[in-house]
């Protein structure tokens, strides 16, 4: 059994999965929910289930790129329970477990062709996304990055190929990009739950983070923003 927390969007998810699939989650998009939600579905799914942390395969986290406050809130939760425990935590990239879970969610919706490629996109604001681009089989044609959207992104890619955004950054690439064989799908949600194939993928070839050391990928540096004027002026 694996315990999977997902944090990197608005949605607050956590799901308990074994090589099966998905055996329980619990799941909140109600936005900055995170701080106060996600060590009680935790505990709430854990005690339902009767495991211990002990018990557990792995702690699997998503590490970005994403919200750099839910990003840190997960991280932080799984580092302290795999420090806790002596269980291994593995971090799978955001956009990968999107990729999964549109697959997963759309074999009957499309009929995939191995011309097919998939961009989950992120919402990094102004007309900036988050993004990666695989092929069918889920390997990389892109790394993620972070890019301004134009009429003209994705041209460089022959239009013989369907692509597939999905996201809440699709809505951004739907409104500016101009090419054929392109398809949107902005009403996808992320969930923990996409994390269980490449999670179980990671522990077979034992890739696991330093629990120690481990960071999440932000991809751009956090950025405050200043105040308007100055409170303290009389």
């Amino acid at each position: 059994m694996i315990l999977c927390l997902e944090t990197a969007t608005a949605l607050c998810s956590v799901a308990l999965c074994d090589r099966s699939g998905v055996v329980a989650i619990s799941e909140n998009n109600d936005g900055r929910s995170h701080a106060s939600l996600l060590t009680l579905f935790i505990r709430d799914l854990m005690t339902e289930r009767g495991i211990s942390a002990g018990d557990l395969e792995a702690v699997v986290v998503s590490k970005g790129p994403g919200s750099y406050t839910g990003l840190r809130i997960g991280v932080s939760a799984a580092k302290g329970i795999a420090y806790a425990s002596g269980v291994p935590m593995v971090g799978i990239d955001t956009t990968l477990s999107m990729f999964y879970g549109f697959i997963a969610g759309n074999e009957d919706r499309f009929t995939f062709t191995g011309t097919d490629l998939f961009c989950p996109a992120l919402d990094a604001r102004r007309m900036e996304i988050y993004y990666s681009l695989f092929d069918i089989k889920g390997n990389t044609i892109r790394k993620i990055s972070a890019n301004i959207m134009d009429k003209d992104s994705f041209n460089d890619i022959p239009d013989t190929s369907r692509i597939f955004f999905f996201g809440d950054g699709a809505q951004k690439c739907r409104d500016v990009i101009i090419r054929k064989n392109i398809l949107f799908d902005p009403e996808f949600r992320i969930s923990a739950g996409f994390m269980q194939k490449p999670a179980y993928e990671a522990i077979d070839n034992h890739h696991f983070e330093d629990v120690a050391y481990f960071e999440p990928f932000y991809l751009k540096d956090f950025i405050t923003s200043k105040p308007v004027k100055n409170l303290l002026v009389k």
